[in-house]
């Protein structure tokens, strides 16, 4: 067995990241430590593969890694206790938004921080994680945790994290929103509710699907939208006067702002 990597907290981004695991064999259930104060699926899942939950904290002591998957306002709270028993080696894996490298350096006696914000398509592997650390060995840690679940970015200013919140933690819930639009717009439209969903939601995956490799957005767009046609039309509409570059512009601020504000 190698060192166990320790995940604290398995709410939904911490279970994402735990079925992410689980599913690609990312990390070996037998090298898990869980901590969690009640059940949850996803822990019980890797439990049943062999992952320890909730074990003696003299457990924690041979840990390589301490992933801190709690709420940003109660990681001090809970992970402070964890503190004596790990090792000096020992990196500290934080996905939460908003809460300093040094921070979390400076209660945890200084040791390494890599900062991870991933989406929760980590699940499927299929996420995206933007990755600060301070230093090259925390930011190995950090890749070779979540590069089997994600498309990894790495970032050289742990200010820029604010913005990579914005654009990529919060990205998901924005497309699903638009997604819920674009199936009520239908409806309205003469579309049943189910077939709206359906198409909306069918649509969101093939567009995924499409927006893979590295061909230009602009590009991407010109393939569906021929000059004149429909879905031209719709664009402008959907864009008058910028209102849709304004509508995400303002999306992205305040985020980057909630996210400066939890950071202190």
């Amino acid at each position: 067995m190698s060192r166990p990597i320790v995940l604290q907290g398995v709410g939904r981004l911490g279970s994402a990241i735990l079925e992410g695991w689980l599913k690609t064999g990312a990390v070996d259930p037998a090298d898990l430590i869980i901590l969690t104060p009640s059940e949850k699926p996803a822990a019980e899942m890797a439990r049943a593969l062999g992952a320890r939950i909730n074990p003696p904290l003299e457990a924690l002591k041979d840990a390589c890694a301490f992933v801190i998957g709690v709420k940003p306002a109660k990681w001090f709270e809970a992970s402070r206790p964890i503190l004596p028993h790990l090792a000096q080696d020992a990196v500290v894996v934080s996905v939460m938004a908003g809460v300093k490298g040094e921070t979390i350096s400076a209660g945890f006696d200084h040791r390494s921080v890599v900062r991870i914000m991933p989406t929760t398509g980590v699940a499927q592997a299929q996420g995206v994680a933007t990755i600060w650390a301070a230093d090259a060995a925390a930011r190995a840690v950090g890749e070779a945790l979540f590069a089997p679940i994600a498309e990894t970015v790495h970032l050289d200013d742990e200010a820029a994290m604010h913005a990579a919140t914005a654009v990529s933690g919060c990205g998901p819930a924005y497309y699903f929103a638009f997604t819920r639009a674009l199936a009520q717009a239908g409806v309205e439209e003469g579309l049943t509710p189910e077939a709206a969903v359906r198409l909306a939601r069918a649509t969101l995956r093939s567009a995924a699907a499409g927006v893979e490799g590295t061909e230009a957005l602009d590009a991407l767009i010109d393939r569906v939208a021929s000059p004149g046609g429909v879905t031209q039309a719709g664009l402008v509409a959907l864009n008058a006067d910028g209102a849709l570059d304004r509508a995400v512009e303002s999306a992205v601020q305040a985020a980057v702002a909630k996210s400066t504000e939890l950071s202190g």
